[in-house]
């Protein structure tokens, strides 16, 4: 009996090491789609970053969306180097719309592109990415804002909009033309929040002090509600990354928080921030899928070194509507990346 329990416990201290190092899933700044009954996340990453999942949990690396860079960003962004940032995936007229940003570090030499696929799923005769090149370019000394961060939003009347933005003046809204590849003419624009005193700052080289990026917009029950990440990402444990919300019943604003503030005036209400285990929470996406809502964003592991890990949260609502998450979750979900085969 002595030796049976010894190998139980031989046993259960293997199988308990092996939980605690199993690979989490990586990603910076995630985004997710469902096709089927297979969940995909992008992130940012070399061609963009891309797994697959039928629970949500355990993620198989499908590779990069990209196998060959862009051919117009080194135009817009002459220090790209194969990193690509910041993706937003939508399904529209059956098909796959992939955004995503070359940039670089800092600056706002920057452009969004889209491609698009019949399909999420990489084992489909029917998959391939087709670039449909650049949708829009910031040029340092010329823009006051920072061509990244798309996020593409319906209005309802059959208009699709994209808010982006980072830092600078902060960020903004620009309507798509029917195709959803280019911007409408005549372009029509709106500035949706900023942390900048004066949002007419003049156009500059360097980002300045106006520490906001990374809009999303959800639909739900009457009202649009942009999340945001304030603070600073990237810096392990001094990130002060977090999210921040604000609604209005226009697409086009204007987003006032809790308290009334309009979000163009800094506002902002506080909706979840890091804590002792995980910092520089942020750039989050938004979802309803299988009869719930999701926050997905990512989160830096203070007991790992602050490696960025994706996080993906149950969203509930308050008695005024306004969204919750439970800070407990942030430990509670765990993924595993799949080992490949």
């Amino acid at each position: 009996m002595k030796s049976l329990l010894s190998t139980m416990a031989l046993l259960l201290g293997v199988a308990s090491l092996s939980a605690c190092t199993a690979k989490e899933v990586s990603v910076h700044d995630p985004v997710m789609a469902k096709e089927g009954d297979t969940y995909y996340v992008f992130s940012t990453g070399p061609g963009i970053t891309f797994y697959s999942s039928t629970n949500m949990k355990d993620w198989k690396l499908e590779g990069p969306v990209f196998k060959a860079p862009p051919t117009w960003a080194k135009r817009a962004a002459p220090t790209f180097d194969g990193h690509i940032w910041a993706p937003d995936v939508q399904f529209h007229n059956g098909k796959y719309y992939l955004y995503y940003s070359v940039s670089g570090f800092g600056k706002n030499t920057s452009g969004i592109g889209v491609t698009v696929n019949k399909t999420l799923n990489p084992r489909s005769p029917d998959y391939r990415w087709v670039d449909q090149g650049m949708v829009l370019q910031s040029v340092p000394a010329r823009d006051d804002w920072n061509a990244i961060d798309p996020n593409i939003v319906e209005d309802g009347k059959g208009g699709a909009w994209m808010s982006f933005g980072s830092f600078w003046s902060g960020l903004k809204l620009v309507k798509l033309n029917a195709a959803w590849t280019g911007l409408a003419e005549p372009q029509e624009w709106h500035a949706i929040a900023s942390r900048t005193a004066n949002a007419d700052v003049p156009a500059g080289v360097e980002a300045g002090p106006g520490e906001i990026e990374a809009p999303f917009i959800f639909k739900k029950n009457g009202y649009y509600y942009l999340f945001a990440s304030f603070g600073l990402c990237c810096r392990k444990g001094d990130s002060t990354y977090h999210v921040v919300i604000g609604r209005s019943t226009s697409v086009t604003g204007p987003y006032v928080d809790k308290k009334g503030v309009d979000m163009m005036k800094g506002g902002g209400s506080l909706l979840i921030a890091g804590d002792k285990d995980w910092k520089g929470l942020g750039h989050n996406s938004a979802y309803t899928m299988d009869g719930k809502d999701y926050l997905v964003l990512h989160a830096y592991e203070t007991a790992d070194n602050y490696l960025q890990k994706l996080k993906i949260m149950e969203m509930k609502w308050d008695a005024d509507g306004w969204p919750t998450v439970d800070q407990a979750d942030l430990n509670k979900y765990r993924s595993t990346q799949l080992p490949a085969k």
